[in-house]
């Protein structure tokens, strides 16, 4: 059987895929010199299976693969980000590369390849997930605090210039709400968050089983019905207050024996994020997006130009938070940024119409 003689097409694309592969690799090898133990282990498993697929590309291309070629845009981005920071950032780069994988349209990648290739990206998921859900409590009260105060400011901002008093009372109005606005955002996140951290606290269990025990009435022991209450089976309850009670009378199997009742209070960083922290970065971001639409008339700018002009600001921020949040999520940056910018100039429109209405019936 001839060899197959591959046409410049082909060669090109493989030669890609051979730099996007050693570009790959060497990001999860940079994100394992970061880390430790399993997750080190996992990610230099990656990097060893990329390697895979990238000899598979040298035997196909033979003497074509060199010279070698520069890894695409998006891979030397991620090569970049992932020498500098070896965050979740990262990760979650790392996930939406691997979804975008083309080998499952290809003939020339073999169907492992592809497999390989959709497994990496639920394995980089999975990786991604205990750095989002730290980021979860405080980067959610940045992400609302600085949308929050972009939005809301923005319109107030053209809301009042819409009713045709002068540019000062917009500058002022803005300030007035900025600092309103910021401090509710601090206070609400505050009392939210430790309401919620109080709530969880009152739900665990305490210890008050080991020390009513010993006076319960045994023919109608109580006990198991706190086991249940916990969601053991009856069985399991049973054999748990026979323990507790010094009894081990009950038909039971040995394997329902329980270790002692060590509850670990849940990692308030892992699940919620701190309320100090959360109203902090309410506080602070909410004045940071809200800041943004006075801007213009804090450098002296009046009129529709200061208008124009805070609504751009306001839309290019809009698309930077939605592109952050789409990254992070591993989604499109550009119909998250997207989203992010409708919402929020749909409300300032709204507003500035009712501005208009007003600003005419007033007059």
């Amino acid at each position: 059987m001839a060899e197959r003689i591959p046409t410049p097409t082909e060669i090109k694309r493989w030669r890609q895929y051979l730099a996007d592969e050693r570009a790959e690799a060497a990001v999860y090898r940079d994100l394992a010199s970061r880390r430790e133990g399993e997750e080190r282990a996992i990610l230099l498993a990656l990097a060893q299976a990329e390697g895979r697929h990238e000899q598979h590309w040298l035997k196909l291309l033979g003497p074509h693969a060199e010279p070698p070629l520069r890894a695409s845009t998006r891979n030397r981005f991620l090569a970049a980000m992932a020498r500098r920071f070896g965050s979740v950032f990262v990760l979650a780069l790392a996930q939406r590369s691997e979804s975008r994988s083309p080998y499952a349209t290809d003939a020339d990648a073999t169907d492992a390849m592809a497999a390989d290739e959709s497994i990496h990206e639920e394995v980089i998921r999975g990786l991604a997930t205990r750095g989002r859900i730290r980021l979860s409590g405080s980067f959610r009260a940045a992400v609302f605090g600085a949308n929050d105060g972009l939005v809301s400011n923005l319109s107030l901002v053209v809301g009042m210039a819409a009713t045709g008093v002068s540019s000062q009372v917009v500058l002022f109005s803005g300030i007035a709400g900025l600092l309103a606005g910021a401090l509710s955002m601090g206070a609400g996140e505050f009392v939210s968050m430790r309401s919620q951290r109080e709530l969880l606290d009152a739900s665990q269990p305490t210890q008050i089983t080991l020390t009513a025990a010993p006076s319960l009435d045994l023919a109608n022991n109580e006990l198991v019905l706190v086991y249940r209450a916990r969601g053991m089976s009856l069985e399991a309850a049973e054999h748990r207050a026979a323990e507790r009670l010094g009894q081990f009378t009950c038909d039971c199997d040995p394997s329902l024996s329980l270790q002692p009742e060590n509850f670990e209070k849940a990692d308030e960083h892992e699940s919620l994020g701190t309320a100090w922290g959360a109203a902090a970065s309410s506080f602070c971001f909410f004045a940071s997006g809200a800041i943004i639409p006075i801007l213009p008339f804090l450098f002296g700018m009046t009129g529709i130009n200061a208008l124009l002009l805070a609504c751009a600001l306001v839309g290019a921020t809009l698309m930077g938070t939605g592109a952050v949040v789409g990254l992070l999520s591993g989604a499109s940056p550009l119909g998250r940024g997207l989203r992010q910018l409708a919402i929020g100039l749909g409300a300032a429109a709204a507003t500035y119409l009712l501005g208009l209405v007003f600003g005419t019936v007033v007059g």
